[in-house]
Formats: C-alpha cells, structure tokens, sequence
C-alpha cells in the first residue's frame, strides 16, 4: 500500500529531497492513521489560477488520499516585497489591497481541486508581521550574504551588476521562516524554487522545531507557446476561470508533442492509459486531435463539469470545422464611419492599428466571414461580425 502511494506521488515529479521522511509520514498515517502538514505557498501576483498553478494543487490533492492536511499559504506578506525568481530584475511590489483582492479571488478557486475539509487557508503576514524588527534581524543572523548569492538569479545578476534589493535577500528567507511557523511536514513548489524550498529545511534547524520537512518539486508547465513556463504576464496560459469554450480551444491549440505533457501533469489517467494512447497515435490507430480532444474534455470537465465540457467541445467543431461563427460573442457599438483597423483594436480584437493591418495583410482578418483585403476599409452603418484568426469574434455595430 505504501509503495503503491509513494509511486503516484512520484508521478510526474522533478525532484524529492528526503524520500525516507516521506516513506515514514505514509507509514504513519497508514498503520497509526496520523496525519502530515503538507505545504505550498501562493504569492497572489495575479488574481486568477491558471492550470500552471493546478500541477501543484493537484498533486497536493492526491495527497490527501494519503493522510495530508494541506496547508495552502497565501503570501499576502510576501507578496508586496515580490520574489524573482527567474526574472533578471527586481519584481513590481504590490500594493496591499491589490494583495488581499487576489488572495481572495485564489481562495475561492483551490477548492475546484483541494477537499476544503482536509485543507487550512493561511496568511503568513499573521506570523511575520508579529516576528517585529528584532525577530527579523535575528532571522538575518541565520544566513549568509556568499550562500544567498548562490542563487542563480541573484549570482547572475550580481555579475551582470544588476541592481538587487536588500529586500529580495529576504524573500527566501521569509519563506523559509513560513515553515518553521507552520511546522510543516513537506513543503511543494516548481524546480524554479529549490533554493527557497532548502531554506525551509535549513531554517527549520536553526529554530529547533523538532521536524525537517521533505521537499517535492514539480516541473514547470509550458504554456501555450510550448517554449516558456505558463504565466499570466506572457500571454501563454489557460485560466481556471475561462469560459468552457475558451478553455477548449486553447487546449486543442497546443502542439502534438505537449499534449503529452499536459497528459502526464494534468490527467487523471493512469501513465499506463496515458503510454496506450500514445502507442495509438505513434500506430496510426488514433488521430493525435482525438487525443487531443480527450485531455480537452478531461480538463474542461474538471472546471466546470462534463455538460458544459461537451458543449464547448460541439462549439469548437461548428466554429472550426465548419466554418460557422460562435453563438455568443462580445458585442461593440461604434460611431461610423469607421477604419477597419481601429474597428479591430475598439471591439478588443487587436492591441493596436498597426498590428491589425498586419494581419490583414496575412489574411487572418474576416468581415461577416469574408477575407479582408483592403487595409484601409471603411466600415459604414450596419452591424459586422469581425474575426480575427480562427479563435477571436466580436459583433460590432456601427451607428
């Protein structure tokens, strides 16, 4: 039983500092029936999850099959001083309403994954606001200032004499500090975290609280680019709060080759289903859209249950397969006559003129689903459909 457990918590991760803790915390729980503190803490930068953010809160859900009381740690302290981790510069600090609204919005959304009764909400300004200016100079003691430049971003920064706040230095350390406040039992987090991760068993040492928590790091998601890390600020990633239509889409976009990444993180199949599909495809037995088109259903299902899942995916096949426009899209009202060009940048289709003609140029832009050709169009009175490459509608009515 225990290694049938630790071999789904192994599923899919990059790296487990301290098997044996997490071998002994299992054997506990199955033989005396104790739980385990499992942590993974969340700087709201951002006011919604994207499926980036669900590899963790997933894993951490299989988790509490296990005997974990998942400790979900809002960062609302340590979000105003802002981590780079993998930024070669100093993050924007935030303000605190910012802060609170996104930790709220991110409250609301966890429990699409997590059982609310075996997960605790947490706020660590509740500990570090109360450690005071002694505390925390006591915390400085506890590290050095030649460790923290091993950090990769700061080491490379350093040389390039990037400029690094004395507050970035805290940022792990204050992290690490969470996990002597929460006595946590194993801490989670991306391969882009390490350092911070150690600073919890390092700092949990120095405070003598008794335990030294396990780490498991999870890969980073590529987002839809299949190059960079999923990330709101790039553009690149799938919400949990899309609409179903939007999250099908974006889906069924992905590359054949990161489908099975998606696969192996996202699924709730079996990797043994997972290497059949695969053998399917490779065959020629299964069509790589079908497959696609699975984990899509699978992950819409997921975030808003499997009716709408199915009408998304009826949705995507009228639009695209036969060429038919959605049947709900925004709708603009704007004073005529108008340029076709800002028509596209007014009703939210285009960031601006210049990149609108350009796609006019490529062919991508249809008006009442004909090509336009003409850059200087002039729209007069009437109502437009506009469509913007095969994924972007809007109703516009010229007046």
């Amino acid at each position: 039983m225990i290694q049938n457990a630790l071999k789904e918590i192994k599923r899919g991760v990059s790296e487990i500092i301290d098997e044996e803790r997490i071998i002994t915390l299992l054997k506990n729980y199955f033989e005396k029936g104790e739980t385990f503190l499992v942590k993974a803490g969340f700087d709201p930068t951002a006011p919604d999850l994207h499926l980036g953010h669900t590899v963790l809160l997933q894993k951490m859900a299989m988790l509490q099959k296990f005997g974990a009381i998942v400790q979900f740690l809002i960062g609302d302290f340590t979000g105003m001083i802002g981590d780079p981790t993998g930024k070669n510069e100093t993050r924007k600090k935030l303000t605190r309403e910012i802060v609170l609204a996104n930790a709220q919005s991110y409250k609301e959304q966890v429990f699409k994954i997590l059982d609310p009764e075996k997960t605790i909400v947490m706020f660590n300004s509740e500990w570090i606001e109360a450690l005071g200016a002694a505390g925390l100079v006591e915390l400085t003691t506890t590290f050095n200032v030649a460790r923290m430049l091993e950090r990769e971003d700061f080491e490379k920064r350093y040389k390039s004499q990037t400029p690094i706040s004395i507050s970035e230095f805290l940022y792990p350390l204050l992290q690490g500090y969470d996990s002597v406040a929460m006595k946590c039992d194993i801490e989670m987090g991306g391969t882009d975290q390490k350092f911070n991760l150690l600073m919890g068993r390092h700092l949990q040492r120095a405070y003598n609280v008794g335990k030294e928590q396990a780490v498991i790091m999870m890969p980073l998601l590529e987002g839809l680019d299949g190059v960079h890390k999923m990330s709101k600020s790039l553009g690149n990633y799938i919400g949990v709060t899309d609409v179903p239509s939007d999250m099908f889409g974006k889906v069924l976009s992905i590359s054949d080759d990161l489908m099975w990444r998606y696969y192996e993180l996202l699924s709730a199949l079996s990797l043994e289903a997972i290497a059949s599909l695969k053998e399917d495809v490779a065959s020629g037995t299964l069509h790589p859209k079908k497959a696609k088109e699975m984990i899509a259903l699978e992950i819409v299902s997921r975030y808003h249950g499997e009716s709408a899942a199915l009408e998304a995916q009826a949705e995507f096949e009228r639009v695209h397969a036969h060429n038919e426009i959605p049947t709900e899209m925004d709708e603009f009202t704007c004073k005529g006559p108008l340029w076709i060009a800002k028509a596209l940048v007014d009703c939210g289709l285009e960031s601006s003129t210049s990149q609108g003609r350009r796609d006019i140029k490529q062919g991508a832009v249809k008006l009442d689903q004909e090509k336009v050709d003409d850059e200087q169009l002039q729209l007069e009175l009437g109502e437009y459909v506009l469509q913007v490459g095969k994924r972007k509608f809007a109703k516009l009515k010229v007046i």
